[in-house]
């Protein structure tokens, strides 16, 4: 299949376009940077920006599918930069497939959808989106899902993924900040680190992504639908930063911070930040501490059932390969 990434030199991205070259796809990858890599692998690469409808329509042309995992991230910043990458950019990716007739559309989603500060325990796909927003990745992210799969339809097949905490060799997000934090001394549990969380090792989240496609090709009750995605091995927040420790030869996090003090400190300091105009992420926010002291681990029932879904690297596996890649750099 001739096959569009968008956010192809991302993290993700680049685990999803790997594995669509290993089943011999055709890939394009579109996205605002220029990754040699990418085509030293064997993909065609596109530079531009996902707010250029016409941008978009012209590099999915052929196209039988599109992975949609392009977006902008993080907890802080613009309101309108997340609608435009985040909501704007989704919208024209369906005019793209519906310009085209392409016929699937797999989205990069995200739990935080979802989450309204409380503990997530066990929650399937029933669980309503928030009503209670901390930031406007959240929005935003909750926006594009709905209208991914609002357009579902006969002509356009769509489904919508949510990995939660992906991580493993290359991550430029979690692992990075974790080491960071820790060999400055400042690293801290928010509450005694033992809620339990989901997390989603590189190639597995790829891996969902790849047979979401097959499941929109063959599996009707898979169409129009979203799935939560990880591991399926929830432990406690402190058991899997002490892991990531471990592989970078880093002490165990010990010193902790009171949930409550933590809380109050980031709506301290987003006021202050809103105030003073600052675009940086403060060092803490309400939504960093909600999302480090409760509970998020969800029944992944569905995906095993209707996307064929089944890790193949499991979290013991992972660190050793994160070590490996660690030692290596």
């Amino acid at each position: 299949m001739r096959l569009l990434v968008t956010g192809g030199g991302g993290f993700l991205g680049k685990a999803i376009v790997r594995q669509l070259l290993d089943q011999q796809h055709q890939v394009i990858t579109y996205q605002r940077g220029d990754y040699p890599q990418l085509r030293e692998w064997g993909a065609e690469t596109v530079i531009g920006n996902l707010k250029n409808r016409d941008e978009v329509i012209q590099a999915s042309v052929g196209c039988d599918a599109i992975f949609h995992v392009a977006a902008k991230a993080g907890v802080w910043g613009d309101e309108q930069d997340y609608y435009e990458a985040n909501v704007i950019a989704t919208e024209n990716v369906l005019t793209a497939c519906d310009e085209n007739k392409i016929e699937y559309l797999i989205y990069t989603s995200t739990p935080s959808v979802v989450f309204d500060g409380t503990d997530e325990e066990g929650i399937d796909e029933t669980e309503p989106y928030s009503n209670h927003f901390f930031n406007v990745y959240q929005k935003t992210k909750a926006k594009a899902e709905q209208l991914v799969l609002k357009a579902n339809s006969d002509a356009l097949k769509t489904i919508a993924l949510r990995p939660h905490l992906i991580w493993g060799p290359g991550d430029p997000h979690l692992v990075p900040r974790v080491i960071e934090r820790a060999s400055m001394g400042k690293l801290k549990l928010v509450g005694n680190g033992d809620n339990k969380v989901d997390s989603c090792y590189i190639d597995n989240a790829a891996l969902a992504h790849i047979q979401a496609l097959t499941a929109l090709e063959t599996n009707p009750n898979a169409n129009g639908r979203a799935y939560f995605i990880s591991n399926d091995e929830p432990i406690e927040m402190k058991r899997l930063l002490n892991q990531i420790l471990t592989a970078a030869n880093l002490p165990a996090v010990t010193k902790t911070v009171p949930v409550g003090l933590a809380f109050a400190v980031g709506a301290v300091l987003e006021t202050i930040y809103r105030l003073l105009g600052r675009q940086e992420e403060p060092i803490m926010t309400r939504f960093v501490a909600r999302q480090l002291s409760t509970h998020h681990w969800f029944d992944l029932s569905a995906a095993k059932k209707e996307l064929n879904y089944s890790p193949a690297v499991s979290i013991s596996k992972g660190m050793e390969l994160l070590a490996a890649s660690l030692n290596d750099n």
